[in-house]
């Protein structure tokens, strides 16, 4: 099975660097990543579903273009990663450290980030619909261009957010999944500006 994976990761390898013409795209599902070492591999333009990269130090890595539906990168260090357009739809970074991570014209449609650090991240142009910013801190983050459409908002702690004026605002959850508190359009982009430090 590992020995398999390696070979994958080669021929993606090649995949990219031929821009298609040789090797093979890389495909994975429900691949638990725990016991590999991603340090040097290529995982750009990806599909990685269902996949686990929980507690590991992914410092650095290109994930940009990949489609990560459904992984998980639950207490992982993802400091410096790039998932510019890619699909994180469903994907759990509950307590991540994610610090000048780009994740613009990406897709994080009902992503939970419950607890996690986003520090000087690269949040513009990014579909946050259903997200689970629950007890998360988003210190020095750009949100311009980015839609929020019931985006839960629940013991975030909001500091220097940037692009607030350039972001859509569709509704916000302050309460909680099971009793929301909606704030639509304008009371939410109220709320946003009223809660950061």
């Amino acid at each position: 099975m590992i020995n398999n994976i390696v070979s994958q990761f080669e021929l993606h390898k090649k995949w990219v660097e031929t821009i298609g013409k040789e090797g093979e795209k890389l495909c994975l599902e429900e691949v638990d990543f725990r016991n590999f070492d991603l340090s040097d591999k290529l995982l750009e333009q990806a599909n990685l579903v269902e996949c686990i990269f929980d507690n590991l130090n992914l410092k650095s890595i290109d994930f940009h273009a990949s489609l990560l539906c459904s992984s998980t990168y639950k207490n992982t260090n993802l400091d410096a990663c790039d998932f510019y357009k890619s699909d994180l739809s469903y994907t759990d970074f509950s307590n991540a450290s994610l610090k000048r991570v780009r994740f613009s014209k990406s897709d994080c449609w009902e992503a939970i980030f419950k607890s996690a650090d986003l520090i000087d991240c690269n949040l513009s142009n990014v579909g946050f619909l259903s997200t689970d910013f629950r007890n998360t801190t988003l210190n020095n983050v750009d949100i311009s261009a980015s839609r929020f459409k019931k985006t839960l908002f629940n013991g975030a702690i909001l500091k220097n957010i940037k692009g607030i004026d350039e972001a859509y605002f569709h509704s916000i959850n302050i309460g909680t999944l099971e009793e929301p508190i909606l704030l639509e359009e304008e009371q939410a982009k109220k709320w946003i500006i009223e809660n950061c430090s």
